[in-house]
């Protein structure tokens, strides 16, 4: 799988918000076949980053939630701004 077809889109809540700002963490709607390693490999060839860790869950609508926690010298604030979360 492409970058482009793991990534879903990203989420936009309060949650998700606090904690991009709290833990410098995004949230992403991925492909359920998706794989952790996938997920993170797509992460950090779309934004150029290194990402420290990905949880993952499924939500009660069926979606795949990923929640990729960044490095601490990439700023999980400006990947938000670029893709017009925040």
């Amino acid at each position: 799988m492409k970058g482009k077809e793991i990534l879903i889109r990203p989420v936009i809540s309060e949650k998700a918000i606090e904690k991009i700002e709290n833990e410098n963490t995004l949230t992403f709607i991925v492909n359920l076949k998706a794989t952790k390693h996938e997920i993170k490999k797509a992460v950090e060839e779309l934004f150029r980053v290194k990402v420290v860790k990905v949880r993952t869950l499924i939500t009660p609508r069926g979606e795949k939630r990923a929640y990729i926690k960044l490095s601490p010298e990439h700023n999980a604030s400006e990947i938000a701004s670029r893709l017009g979360v925040i």
